[in-house]
């Protein structure tokens, strides 16, 4: 069921997004040579709980998988989505992609940045830079009187425009009182077009683009999800506010 938001509900979300943004600002800075996954998760719960909130992800609980330990994703190469953080250490020429949900008041906002580790190389910061840049071309449909379709098809022929490919198995969504609502808001074509678009929407637009081909591997029980040629993989995410005019983006940050 498609979730509407009033004033008071958006304006919740704003102050989760504005928690999103300072936490995605301070773990950027960590982002470096030599640095554990696990100690950036555990500088971001330190940032989310002093702020008063509390990690969306931490517990996450999915049907057959246990809950998600880690209080953001870290997905490093050609790990897509769903990396959870350990002992791993960052070396120079990653990439590391951090998802990270904030949960305030009742609601959720939700993000995630690709960052390069050190010197990386110029496919590798060409893919950050497109997946990014796919988000805003995106975007640009996020307004009333178009429909998801709209959203998915332009950040399908960026994406492929410059030579990358969208991940078709795992797909953007509406948020709110709950991490993952309705729409779901594929990153490609489909037959359907998916709902017309209205204010008060909230939703989480999120390309996953691969430096080779489109499809990844998981497996039974494993959060991890990875490119299947083992090629780089980058993610870009925003919670957007549907509105009269341009779409209001409440997890941006410096």
């Amino acid at each position: 069921m498609l979730v509407i938001k009033n004033q008071k509900e958006i304006d919740f979300m704003k102050k989760a997004g504005e928690i999103h943004g300072i936490t995605m600002a301070e773990l950027k800075k960590y982002v470096y040579p030599g640095i554990k996954t696990r100690e950036l998760d555990k500088i971001a719960e330190e940032v989310i709980i002093k702020k008063g909130a509390y990690p969306s992800f931490k517990g996450y609980k999915v049907d057959g998988m246990p809950d998600f330990p880690g209080s953001i994703c870290t997905s490093v190469n050609e790990e897509v989505i769903h990396g959870v953080p350990s002992d791993v250490t960052l070396k120079d020429g990653d990439i590391i992609s951090i998802d990270l949900g904030i949960y305030l008041n009742g609601y959720h906002a939700d993000g995630a940045r690709t960052f390069p580790v050190g010197k990386v190389s110029e496919t590798a910061r060409k893919l950050i830079e497109v997946t990014e840049a796919s988000f805003f071309e995106g975007i640009q449909f996020a307004l009333p009187g178009f429909f998801i379709k709209d959203i998915s098809a332009s950040i399908q022929d960026y994406v492929e425009s410059k030579g990358f490919t969208v991940v078709r198995d795992f797909v953007g969504h509406g948020i709110g009182q709950n991490m993952h609502e309705e729409p779901q808001i594929p990153n490609y074509r489909t037959l359907k077009r998916g709902p017309k678009l209205e204010k008060g929407m909230t939703l989480a637009i999120e390309p996953m683009v691969n430096e080779g081909s489109f499809k990844v591997t998981t497996k039974p029980g494993n959060w991890r999800v990875q490119t299947a040629d083992g090629k780089l993989s980058a993610h870009y995410e925003n919670t957007i506010v549907i509105t009269e005019e341009k779409p209001l983006i409440i997890t941006l940050f410096e």
